[in-house]
């Protein structure tokens, strides 16, 4: 049977127990229906470790672990990559962070672009920021990730462009050269994704300018969370852990 892998953001120590804190005690008392003497795994974002723990006492709202042993993992590919995302409608968003997070990506910035038709007011863009947030806890928690990505709050993107610092930066672009394979070894990069409607000529112009390469990556035309998951991989096997 496979353990359940559960996020909590409170430090954890060997050989110590702890209470779960309200949203994980949830999950494991009402979602995953699991009592004492359950086995599961706690990580809390921050190392690459996990710790194996057994369930002392679990109720509706409190959950009680003991913790059993630290286990050291290395699940972390070697080149970090940011992701620059336009927001996009739907689910898509969502989709494409959840995707990303399972493929490796360690930092990604929701960005607005000309062509994103999303609209926002403050409060409802914490809530989703927060939302987003979740989605990359869990998928976390689904592959086996230790160290959760940073979801930053969303960005103009000339804003945003002037603060990358990435050795690799690519802008997706069906204009652009068509992707070669190169062999340097790096150790970070950084991608731009344009929404549904694209980016701009002269955002891509813009990126161009902050030494982005605007990069062809097939000769069909790929909806946004398909470019950005496809581009990710392209990176993952060229300097990553693929």
């Amino acid at each position: 049977m496979r353990i359940p892998r559960i996020f909590t953001p409170q430090s954890l120590i060997e050989l110590s127990s702890i209470e779960l804190d309200e949203a994980a005690a949830n999950h494991v008392s009402r979602v995953l229906r699991m009592g004492a003497g359950r086995k599961l795994f706690l990580f809390n974002g921050q190392e690459q470790c996990h710790f194996e723990g057994e369930i002392l006492s679990a109720q509706r709202k409190n959950v009680s672990v003991k913790i059993t042993k630290r286990i050291p993992t290395a699940l972390e590919s070697p080149l970090h990559i940011h992701l620059g995302q336009a927001i996009s409608k739907g689910d898509r968003m969502e989709f494409t962070i959840q995707k990303s997070v399972e493929l490796g990506v360690n930092e990604i910035t929701p960005l607005w672009t000309k062509h994103v038709d999303v609209k926002l007011n403050p409060e409802r863009l914490e809530k989703k920021l927060n939302q987003w947030q979740q989605i990359a806890i869990a998928a976390c928690e689904q592959s086996g990730r230790d160290i959760v990505p940073i979801i930053h709050a969303p960005q103009e993107l000339t804003s945003w462009l002037n603060t990358i610092k990435a050795q690799e930066k690519w802008v997706l672009d069906p204009r652009g050269l068509k992707q070669e394979s190169l062999h340097a070894a790096i150790e970070s990069a950084c991608l731009l994704i344009g929404p549904e409607g694209g980016l701009s000529e002269e955002e891509v112009q813009l990126a161009c300018d902050c030494k982005f390469n605007a990069k062809l990556i097939g000769p069909r035309v790929l909806r946004t969370e398909t470019a950005a998951l496809t581009a990710i991989s392209l990176l993952q096997s060229q300097w990553g852990d693929f």
